[in-house]
């Protein structure tokens, strides 16, 4: 196994332990275990697992987290000026295989709303593309930049210049689009992303000595709040779940570059 991938598998178990419901699932067990020799620990330790749980799950608690992020990610409002030179676009996941497709790979949602909004943004100001995203970097798979393009030129009808498939996370989307956008002396760029990512992703690409314009997609705040939004669901826990991730990212950026 290479050290790569020795990495990457750190990483995804870091994240199960560390974000929830992973976190809370393994508090809950500790909080079993413990609950003979320590009672009160173990049913404070399960008990509250139990409630992030709950919170986390509803549309009224992804909120908490959800909100301050997106308030740092504003809408894009005069879209053709803002004297950027380029859009670059970051990929996000993929649907393998996809049969309708005839097993083609193929962006999942949360890329396709980010290449809904990069076809808009060119065709209202006729800048060059760049897409980036590598993926499992394995020689018989496209990247996710490659499967990006062919998304914008087949089912968007908006040209791609740029394809950069090679990185494997937001910060060498930031490095490797900047190393292929130098010789063509391109610094201002609107960046798309979906808006939760976008404080984090501006940081890295600003780091990497662009001069960023924030051209967020996909806000889940403001959503009308009412008794339904005490009521469980998949899609507040993931909600939660990407705040949170986006929250942790933060603080890692923050030490990484201050």
């Amino acid at each position: 196994m290479s050290i790569d991938a020795v990495l990457i598998a750190v990483s995804d178990i870091a994240h199960a332990v560390i974000l929830p419901p992973g976190s809370l699932f393994l508090l809950m067990a500790i909080g079993l275990l413990v609950r003979r020799r320590l009672p009160v620990a173990g049913r404070v330790m399960t008990g509250g697992a139990i409630l992030a749980l709950y919170v986390l799950s509803t549309s009224l608690g992804a909120q908490l987290f959800v909100a301050p992020l997106e308030r740092l990610a504003l809408p894009l409002r005069a879209i053709d000026k803002t004297g950027a030179q380029a859009i670059v676009v970051l990929g996000a996941g993929r649907m393998r295989d996809a049969p309708e497709y005839a097993g083609r790979d193929i962006p999942d949602y949360v890329a396709l709303a980010r290449l809904r909004y990069a076809a808009h943004l060119q065709r209202a100001t006729r800048l060059p593309i760049l897409v980036t995203g590598g993926g499992e970097l394995k020689a018989d798979v496209p990247s996710l930049a490659d499967s990006m393009a062919t998304a914008l030129r087949e089912d968007f009808g908006v040209p791609v210049k740029w394809v950069e498939g090679r990185s494997r996370n937001t910060a060498e989307n930031a490095s490797m689009s900047a190393a292929m956008l130098a010789p063509e002396k391109v610094k201002r760029i609107l960046l798309v992303t979906d808006a939760m990512h976008m404080p984090r992703a501006r940081t890295a690409f600003q780091q990497a000595g662009f001069d960023v314009v924030s051209a967020p997609t996909m806000f889940f705040n403001g959503a009308t709040l009412s008794a339904m939004s005490l009521v469980p669901s998949a899609e507040a826990l993931r909600q939660s779940w990407y705040a949170i991730y986006e929250l942790v990212g933060i603080g890692w950026y923050w030490v990484r570059y201050r």
